[in-house]
């Protein structure tokens, strides 16, 4: 089978375990079933936007050709920075696009990836975005209004805690469960001033305080790699060995590991 990769679609099922698709192009691989099989990946050479469809001889922003990347408000760098949102100044790259996706609710939460985290996405990518950065655990904490003010939260309790993964200790193994309702009540109080500071700002129901239950996420891996070794198509156009699991966005072989979607649009062969 070959096509284009895609982000890798993740469902969670009624016992919190993660099942996985991988998009090649108009085909759909299932991809749990693949644990504990011989899997070879081949990059044919070839990669298309994945706005345009044009060849492109790099992708950037994550499959995206170099005129696409420089047009889309989807690859500015206030997507990955929302606290420098532009968009009052009048100079977003599509404004209708930031009307849609950027003011619109988005939650500020924390989970538990390799050790406890904060993050931020839109109201529709819960659970998809705690399974995309490999977290064991996710806890909604506040809804805001917009993308900007999750960014300015965001900011205020990555002072105290990461807002990173270590992507090589996640993919070692599970981190040890948290209580993250007590995290969010003791770091909540910390930011009280300038979280009323940004409720007057951005309006009184601006932002929305919330009591959810802690959500369990268990990955399909049957083993964890005591070392990290990583694939990358760009060095070598062939991946193979057995499939151990898949945690995040990291298909993980006997032989090293490969974040999918750091190869996004390139085109590749599947055999198993």
């Amino acid at each position: 089978m070959t096509g284009n990769i895609r982000k890798m679609r993740s469902s969670l099922d009624a016992n919190g375990q993660v099942n996985y698709q991988l998009p090649l192009s108009e085909h759909l691989v299932e991809m749990n079933p693949l644990i504990g099989q011989q899997i070879t990946l081949t990059h044919t050479g070839n990669i298309y936007c994945c706005n345009c469809n044009k060849k492109t001889k790099k992708s950037f922003s994550q499959g995206h050709c170099f005129v696409c990347m420089k047009k889309l408000a989807s690859c500015d760098m206030c997507i990955m920075k929302p606290e420098t949102c532009h968009f009052a100044q009048g100079t977003c790259r599509e404004p209708q696009w930031g009307e849609d996706n950027c003011f619109v609710p988005h939650y500020v939460y924390l989970s538990n990836t390799s050790g406890l985290k904060v993050g931020i996405t839109r109201h529709t990518q819960l659970p998809t975005r705690w399974i995309d950065q490999g977290a064991t655990q996710g806890l909604p904490i506040l809804k805001v209004s917009s993308r900007q003010l999750s960014g300015l939260v965001e900011v205020e309790l990555a002072k105290m805690i990461a807002d990173k993964t270590n992507w090589r200790t996640m993919l070692k193994g599970n981190a040890e469960p948290l209580d993250l309702t007590v995290q969010a009540n003791e770091l909540l109080p910390q930011i009280e001033t300038r979280l009323h500071e940004l409720a007057m700002e951005h309006g009184e129901y601006a932002i929305e305080r919330l009591n959810e239950s802690i959500v369990d996420i268990d990955y399909p891996v049957s083993e964890f790699p005591s070392k990290i070794a990583s694939h990358n198509f760009d060095k070598n156009p062939v991946v193979s060995g057995t499939l151990m699991g898949i945690k995040g966005q990291y298909l993980i072989f006997d032989t090293g590991v490969i974040n999918l979607r750091k190869f996004t649009s390139y085109e590749i062969s599947v055999t198993a």
